[in-house]
């Protein structure tokens, strides 16, 4: 076993060799221009999966939420999210600064909202207020302990974005994960989202990219926002193989992962000093600590025993599964954690 164990992020997976050898075998051509047939693939074989007409690959999963906010709003609008949503606090401020429109952010569970909440946050038609014009939901959730939205209530949202005129988009970095855990039909997803983003960067292992899906029309102007903001890339096929290796290989091995991290969770459930273990929906683990014990503290042990995850809050810390963690290494984590010996800040 190579240590360290990696849990910070599933954005460490390394390409395996499968897949490197997929990117070094990838025809290749100018993606501005259009030509780059591996890109043009991941794009056609992302939306078809999800049920679009139409994809478009980008280096990140910021700019494939900020594009799509971008292309349904027009500034001095209002976007409702939940309040840990990634695309409110973990994009730089983006919503104001690319798409000039302000947010209101709503208190849900485990970042998950309600239709009911959604429906309480929709301005009146008062010259006074910002005009509502999109919903953007997060599943999985990532500050949320990877929570999943149940299938009616997303169902639900969508009947009141309609009503509404509303637009929906899905921030879908790891909506891989929630397919395997709540078995759904991907194509499901375009009866309730006008725009969904995924990644392929994360759990699906792939080294770079994200892909927004939409209509032909929503695309397109996305595409020229792509431009602007200068997501315009060239010979990038290289990466978009690695995506549609991960699209046709590792979408499976996202079980194992949400296995690996309730076994994790297991093993904090008896180390004194712990106040909760968030519950494990996919691959992500959230712990809280007594309010005596700084996260910090507890992530400078793990590391001592070439343990890594992240401090959340003061009190919390994160640990997440991925294909680079393999089942000896979660063993060899597990026996770590219950060993512990939590040091108290008082």
């Amino acid at each position: 076993m190579l240590l360290p164990v990696e849990l910070r992020s599933d954005t460490f997976t390394l390409p395996t060799s499968a897949m490197r050898e997929a990117m070094q075998q990838a025809p290749l051509g100018d993606d501005v221009f259009g030509e780059d047939p591996t890109i043009n693939l991941l794009e056609a074989r992302t939306a078809d999966y999800f049920g679009f007409e139409a994809g478009l690959f980008c280096p990140s999963g910021t700019m494939t939420n900020q594009l799509a906010i971008k292309t349904h709003t027009q500034p001095g609008q209002e976007v409702i999210c939940e309040t840990l949503s990634h695309v409110y606090i973990y994009e730089g401020g983006g919503i104001a600064f690319n798409s000039g429109c302000q947010v209101k952010a709503v208190a849900g569970d485990r970042g998950r909202l309600t239709a009911s909440q959604v429906e309480a946050a929709i301005n009146p038609d008062d010259i006074h207020k910002a005009p509502t014009r999109l919903i953007s939901l997060e599943n999985t959730a990532n500050r949320g302990g990877g929570a999943c939205y149940d299938i009616n209530e997303l169902g639900a949202i969508a009947e009141l974005a309609r009503k509404h005129g509303l637009a929906m988009h899905l921030d879908g970095a790891r909506l891989w994960n929630a397919l395997v855990a709540k078995k759904e039909a991907p194509t499901s997803y375009a009866r309730w989202f006008d725009s969904i983003s995924v990644c392929y960067s994360k759990g699906m292992g792939a080294p770079v990219g994200s892909v927004l899906v939409g209509s032909h029309s929503f695309i397109q102007q996305a595409r020229r926002y792509r431009k602007i903001l200068g997501g315009g890339m060239r010979q990038a096929g290289l990466l978009a193989a690695a995506a549609l290796h991960a699209l046709d290989h590792h979408l499976p091995l996202l079980l194992e992962d949400h296995i690996h991290a309730q076994q994790l969770a297991d093993a904090w459930k008896d180390v004194a000093g712990v106040a909760q273990v968030w519950p494990v929906e996919t691959n992500i683990l959230l712990v809280d600590f007594n309010t005596s014990i700084a996260a910090a503290d507890v992530v400078r042990i793990l590391e001592s025993h070439q343990v890594r995850c992240l401090p959340v809050a003061p009190y919390q810390l994160r640990m997440v599964t991925h294909l680079g963690v393999p089942k000896e290494m979660i063993n060899y984590t597990f026996d770590v954690i219950r060993a512990l010996k939590l040091p108290s800040m008082h």
